[in-house]
């Protein structure tokens, strides 16, 4: 099998001892969730928070560095994202979603446009990255979004 999740750069993290590559793609995901956020917030030099990853998550320049392309490739589809958020949210206006969750579905909905991984992953990732670093309010409202986007009626 062959496919952009055999390709992820997280396979230098399940090296360095982490047990599965499922767990290594987690994490990556975290990471780029983080930076995302960052970058919103306005922290996201990338001189400045690339090494601090590095140290607080025990990840290589390698996988920070490309999460941060990730992230970046994500932030500068924002718009689109969040316009396509903002349909899908109908009785929700964007502006009132939670920061850590809009960052949440632009990676969900990025994503699912994307097509690198199944819907059911895609929206089954950030249930738990809405969950993690959110709440499980959050996680059920990223759900409905998701998979309206991703299995529309």
């Amino acid at each position: 099998m062959q496919g952009p999740l055999l390709n992820n750069p997280c396979k230098a993290v399940v090296r360095e001892g982490i047990i599965s590559p499922m767990l290594a793609q987690k994490k990556f995901r975290e990471i780029i969730l983080q930076l995302l956020f960052s970058i919103d917030m306005g922290e996201g030099k990338q001189e400045e928070i690339l090494p601090l990853l590095m140290r607080e998550l025990s990840v290589s320049k390698k996988i920070v560095t490309q999460a941060f392309e990730r992230a970046t490739s994500i932030w500068e589809k924002r718009q689109s994202l969040d316009q396509k958020i903002g349909e899908l949210s109908q009785t929700y206006d964007f502006t009132r979603i939670g920061r850590v969750e809009q960052n949440v579905l632009r990676l969900g909905v990025y994503e699912l446009e994307a097509q690198e991984i199944d819907h059911e992953v895609a929206i089954a990732e950030a249930i738990r990255l809405a969950r993690k670093f959110a709440s499980p309010e959050a996680a059920s409202f990223v759900n409905a979004i998701l998979h309206h986007a991703a299995f529309p009626v």
